[in-house]
């Protein structure tokens, strides 16, 4: 009879707990608009048929959006994917800057992202971690039948903002990343060790996407 009531009671608070668990929201989706800082490298450099010397090459600053979807694993722990582009121009500079062309930069991460509080929380503050690609399409070089090589690059992503939930199921967030691109190594000096012997030390130079973003978030 003991066992019996114990089953029961069991039995009956699964069933109670049921309902609550199956309408627990799972799954964010967002969009988020914003700006984009950007930079690129340096190099020997050439002196063009303009007269100018060039010795760098940029992303110039420009608008960023995107999309995510994230599994919340746990309360706080969330993964997920998210893409972006950057609709932004190719620059070359040197004794002056002139824009090339068109150059919409795409992202591709998958994420791991800490939501702090809990699942019901009106505001969230969070922070994420980023890993995949990022590609730099090719541009036509203005009067001439070149154009620049298209690449594809690993690249991580860094970020953290704040989610404010007007209801179950819609917030807001705004928040900042970092996406740093590897782009070469320029050799900058010998540097020797007594146990290891000589070798060269390279100066790394990244690409790098500094956001300001704005967003929605869906929760289902």
């Amino acid at each position: 009879m003991f066992r019996k009531s114990i089953l029961l009671t069991a039995l009956a608070v699964l069933l109670s707990a049921a309902p609550a668990f199956s309408q627990e929201s799972r799954f964010e989706a967002g969009a988020f608009f914003g700006w984009t800082f950007a930079d690129g490298a340096d190099g020997a450099g050439i002196l063009a048929q303009d007269g100018n010397f060039y010795n760098r090459i940029d992303p110039k600053d420009s608008i960023k959006w995107g999309l995510n979807f994230g599994y919340l694993a746990t309360e706080q722990a969330e993964v997920g994917f998210q893409f972006s582009r950057q609709q932004s121009k190719l620059t070359v500079g040197g004794t002056q800057t002139n824009d090339v062309g068109d150059m919409g930069i795409l992202n591709y991460h998958g994420y791991v992202s800490y939501n702090f509080g809990e699942a019901d929380s009106k505001v969230r503050p969070y922070v994420m971690i980023g890993a995949g690609a990022t590609h730099f399409p090719s541009v036509p070089i203005p009067r001439t039948q070149f154009q620049t090589p298209s690449n594809t690059k690993f690249s991580t992503t860094w970020g953290t903002g704040v989610k404010f939930f007007t209801s179950p199921k819609f917030g807001l967030r705004v928040g900042a990343a970092w996406t740093p691109v590897y782009l070469k190594s320029d050799a900058n000096g010998w540097w020797c060790d007594p146990w290891y012997g000589c070798y060269v030390v390279g100066d790394a130079q990244y690409s790098n996407q500094i956001d300001i973003l704005g967003g929605v978030v869906f929760k289902f």
